[in-house]
């Protein structure tokens, strides 16, 4: 079994799981666009008869997660030294068979607290404790920008051998409004599609 920061995580070579999603927000605006879209997957995934679904949602702007210091402790240990809140996702992450990570666009790229949480994962590339897991990706924007930041995503991604799902690109000027846009709405419900074969029903 693995640990995380001196914690059991469950996790069973070879064990069949349940559905366990953890969606990660980075935005500092609350009920804003990348939440929204967040939460439609949970609204999306909970309308589906899966065996014991759980959701686990962060918003990690509003936790402590701070920049990697790059001490490079974390090659002779199984965990980040640095104590705060990314030992909690870190944990999450591990779990779950599905990551959602979703970030606003800033100046073209991931927000600040998503950029942190990226780095701090070199703690788990050593031993590629995230290879295989499968992960969607969200950026949200009022214009332009969703392009580079997915871009960020999906280097982050491959860099740890994970399986890339789909992305979402929603744009909206308007705070809260990012699923007034149909075509965002399809390209969440394909992507919710596209997890039927990491999904465990109802027997």
């Amino acid at each position: 079994m693995q640990r995380y920061n001196g914690i059991l995580s469950g996790i069973i070579p070879g064990e069949k799981r349940k559905m366990k999603i953890v969606s990660i927000c980075g935005s500092q605006r609350k009920h804003g666009n990348t939440e929204k879209i967040l939460k439609e997957f949970q609204k999306q995934f909970e309308s589906l008869n899966i065996q014991d679904f759980k959701y686990k949602f962060f918003n990690i702007a509003e936790m402590n997660v701070y920049p990697c210091s790059a001490c490079q402790k974390c090659t002779k240990k199984d965990n980040c030294i640095i104590q705060d809140d990314f030992g909690k996702v870190a944990l999450k992450m591990l779990q779950s068979d599905l990551i959602i990570i979703g970030s606003p666009v800033y100046f073209s790229d991931v927000s600040a607290q998503i950029k942190a949480l990226f780095d701090r994962t070199y703690s788990l590339w050593h031993k590629k404790m995230l290879k295989g897991k499968n992960v969607i990706f969200v950026a949200a924007c009022a214009e332009y920008g969703t392009g580079h930041t997915i871009d960020t995503m999906r280097h982050w991604a491959r860099d740890h051998e994970m399986n890339i799902i789909a992305t979402i690109e929603g744009v909206s000027e308007k705070k809260g409004h990012v699923l007034d846009n149909e075509m965002t709405l399809k390209t969440i419900s394909d992507a919710v599609r596209a997890c039927e074969g990491i999904i465990t029903p109802n027997q």
